[in-house]
This record gives C-alpha cells, structure tokens and sequence, in this order.
C-alpha cells in the first residue's frame, strides 16, 4: 500500500482508531481472509470524514465491511484499508414509533429493541446476521419482508463527504439493491418506521422465525448466508440440489447437505475453494436448468 507511513501518521493525528495487518477472517462469517494493512474503526462522524480525507489526499482506495456476514475475502487479504464503523455507528434509539439506528448496529439488535418496545414491523429481520448499514445497501430481507418494507430515511455521506438524507422512495430499493451499490457513499444511519403491536406476538414471530432458521439452514457452520440471488421463477437451493451438487466440495468449501442454497466452510476452507466451488455450481445449474445463477455474496476484493 503506497505512503502507509504517512496515511499511518496522519491518521494518528486525526484520533481515528486503527489496526495493523489484521485478519479479515476475524471480521467475516466465512472466517476466510487474509490481512488488511490498516484497518479503519472511527467512532463517530467527524472521525470518519476525517480519516476519508486522508484517504483522498493519497488518492487511497478502500473497502467498506460492515458485519462481514455477505463478504467472501482473498486469502492474501488486500492491499487497501478497510474501513469498518464502530462506536456512535453501534447506536440505537427510539422516537415514537420509530427506530434510529447506526449503520454498524447489527440488524438483529434492532430486531430486538423493537420487540422489547413493542414495535412491529421488524419481525421477518430476525436472524440477519448482517450490519444496518449492510442490510440497507443491499435491501436484506427473509420471510417475505425486505428492508424497504420498514425503511424510513438513510443518512450517509456522499463521494464529497457531506452528510445527506434521503427518503427510501429516492434510494432505488429492490430486490437485493439499492442506490448504493451504484455509489461511493457510506451509510451511517437509518430510520425504521414501525408501528405499536403486541410485544408477546411479536416475540412470538420472531421466535418462530429464529427457530425456523435453524431448523432448515446450516448455522453450525461458518458461510455467508445464501450464496446465490433468487433467480426470476425458481430457488437457488432447489437448482442446486437438481444439479446434484448437494454435499459436494471443493476443498473445506462445501454445498451444505441441510441446504443446497448455502456453500459453508466445513474447516479450513480458502476463499478459492469457495470461488471454484461457486463456479462449479454456476457451471452445472446453467448445463442442467438453463439458469444462470448470479451470487449474492460480495467478492473482497
């Protein structure tokens, strides 16, 4: 990474908190990756335009990981800071019927402040194992309900580092997309619109939906999540299992035996056993369906 040292200096300079050579597989699901040179934690907003401006003045690119739990990291790891929020971003409050959260809370700590305040509206969240801020960028959802569905607003800051709101109607949501995947903009809040319900029913459904979780998806095992979009008609899980790829692995990458949809990390899995065994999947679900399954993991880099 070119001018480390200065980057290093000045971000000292700015109070933003950094790490040095830092595995990514501590900070992703699939518990693959290799080091990042710096990795970033500001814990506030000042803190983060701060060390964004750094960044700029050596021309720096750099990755934005929230909760790891979407991302396939290179086993050499990569050579650009990462830049992962904490702090203030880890925040949740409520406003009336609303909840506001940080981009780094993890959706399920949402989920479960609104049950405990008796919010409805969350339920179908339950069990994302993702960030706020990773759950907007990429509309997250389950059980028939995505993030748009209780979406308010979204704060973030734009490519010139001026923080900016914006409606949900004007962020482009669809399926597994959002304006930002089009954007080099961070996420750092956003504004659940929920609404009073009964809390016991809502624990009701939630615990309902955790238990069906675990009951049809391989949790045991390191992954991250579905590894491919739904496809326009079909299940991604049912293609695979048609192909005969069920169980089938690549190395310590495996297309789990509880759920076809998920490739997991039996033990000592590299992210090219994951990449090849991705492509063998993509290659023989084309060959015997005609379907050309797109992933919906994030490829780091």
């Amino acid at each position: 990474m070119q001018y480390r040292e200065q980057i290093k200096e000045e971000l000292l300079q700015t109070g933003c908190p950094f790490l040095e050579e830092e595995p990514l597989s501590a900070h992703t699901s699939f518990k693959i990756g290799g080091p990042a040179p710096l990795f970033l934690q500001p814990d506030s907003v000042p803190k983060l335009k701060s060390a964004l401006s750094v960044l700029k003045k050596y021309q720096t690119p750099y990755f934005l990981l929230g909760n790891g739990s979407n991302v396939l990291a290179a086993d050499e790891g990569i050579d650009c800071p990462v830049i992962n929020l904490a702090g203030d971003f880890l925040a949740i409050r409520q406003e009336g019927e609303n909840l506001i959260a940080g981009a780094g809370a993890l959706y399920i700590a949402v989920c479960r402040r609104a049950m405990e305040a008796g919010l409805d509206g969350l339920q179908f969240a339950y069990g994302i194992p993702g960030s706020v801020g990773g759950a907007v960028y990429m509309n997250a959802g389950a059980y028939g309900g995505e993030t748009a569905d209780a979406l308010l607003q979204v704060t973030f800051l734009d490519e010139n580092g001026d923080l900016r709101t914006e409606k949900k109607e004007n962020l482009a949501l669809s399926y597994r997309h959002s304006l930002f995947c089009e954007k080099n903009w961070i996420i750092t809040e956003a504004v659940f619109r929920l609404r009073a319900g009964d809390r016991s029913e809502i624990k009701r459904q939630m615990e309902d939906i955790l238990a069906r979780r675990k009951a049809k998806q391989p949790l045991e095992y390191p992954s991250a999540g579905s590894t491919f979009k739904r496809p326009e008609g079909h299940f991604a899980g049912a293609l695979i299992e048609q192909a005969g790829l069920k169980g089938v692995s690549v190395g310590g990458a495996q297309v789990s035996e509880k759920h076809a949809g998920f490739v997991i990390n039996r033990g000592g899995a590299t992210a090219k056993d994951v990449r090849a065994l991705i492509e063998r999947i993509q290659k023989q679900v084309l060959e015997t369906s005609g379907v050309r399954l797109e992933p919906e993991i994030r490829f780091f880099p």
